[in-house]
């Protein structure tokens, strides 16, 4: 009876384990905004085949990248406190498995992309290689400059989403994805601030260690005004209602403004805060953008 009550507890946790290589979350946030670019453009109603074949392709591709780059950074994972308990360099999921489950989650993504449509699994594939290649295995442990190329990596699943329903990519298409490079300093930047030790510990060339916090604050909220200005001439090209430009505009300041207190006067428990409003922020963004462009 024990083992019987064991296998399905062993089975289970190995499951969690490949669950949290994929970082759910964090794809299910670009998933999103590929989404919305797609239904913004398009209007209603939506193409159910068309919808949930990109969203599929979406999500398994960037997971299988995940899981790809989470092997790729194991070494490193493991040197840092943050990231020391995750599956791989805690020693829970293997390293032949990591590889099999990214090669195979990548490969579908990406198969089910350009069998979407060719220039949508073309910008797929293009985000794939950014993160995956230039990013991660070639940027990051030698430029603190490389959240710049994981930003243009960042942005292609709203790109491809666009593409894919207008037919090409346009002016539109290419402020969405600059909006996302422009988001990436207070994701990624205020961690570097948090866990600059680690960076340190683990010889990670990270922004705020480089360059120092201050000018890493000072590119924060720079980032972010340029945002805010980026997502309101999107507003007007797309001619979203004026209800959602003025609640865009508003939660633009509202991280500008906050970043900017950041800067002035920064504090620990503000730089997380920070952190965490920046996915907040993406994702408000992104549905009042659709919203507005879909009721106007």
């Amino acid at each position: 009876m024990a083992q019987v009550l064991t296998r399905p507890s062993s089975v289970r946790a190995r499951l969690k384990d490949y669950w949290a290589l994929t970082k759910f979350l964090q794809t299910a946030l670009l998933v999103v905004t590929g989404v919305s670019a797609y239904a913004l453009t398009a209007g209603l109603p939506l193409d159910p085949r068309e919808t949930l074949g990109a969203a599929a392709a979406l999500y398994l591709s960037v997971s299988g990248c995940t899981v790809l780059n989470m092997l790729l950074d194991k070494d490193i994972d493991a040197r840092m406190e943050r990231t020391a308990n995750r599956p791989l360099p805690a020693g829970r999921v293997g390293d032949g498995e990591a590889l099999g489950l990214g090669i195979g989650l990548s490969v579908v993504g990406l198969l089910l992309a350009f069998g979407v449509d060719f220039l949508f699994g073309l910008l797929v594939a293009l985000g794939f290689f950014f993160d995956l290649l230039i990013y991660t295995a070639w940027l990051k442990r030698r430029s603190p400059l490389s959240i710049v190329l994981g930003g243009v990596a960042g942005g292609m699943p709203v790109l491809a989403g666009r593409t894919l329903a207008l037919g090409r990519v346009d002016v539109v298409g290419l402020l969405l994805a600059g909006s996302i490079l422009l988001w990436i300093p207070s994701h990624i930047l205020t961690l570097a601030i948090r866990y600059a030790d680690d960076y340190r510990r683990a010889g990670v060339p990270a922004w705020p260690n480089v360059y120092g916090v201050r000018p890493a604050r000072l590119f924060i909220a720079g980032a972010n005004l340029l945002n805010t200005l980026v997502l309101m001439g999107c507003t007007f090209l797309l001619h979203v209602h004026p209800a959602a430009r003025w609640l865009l505009l508003a939660l633009g300041l509202g991280m500008f403004g906050f970043s900017g207190v950041e800067l002035v006067r920064p504090t620990a428990r503000r730089n997380w805060l920070l952190f965490k409003l920046a996915s907040v922020y993406m994702l408000l963004s992104s549905l009042l953008l659709t919203v507005g462009s879909l009721y106007r």
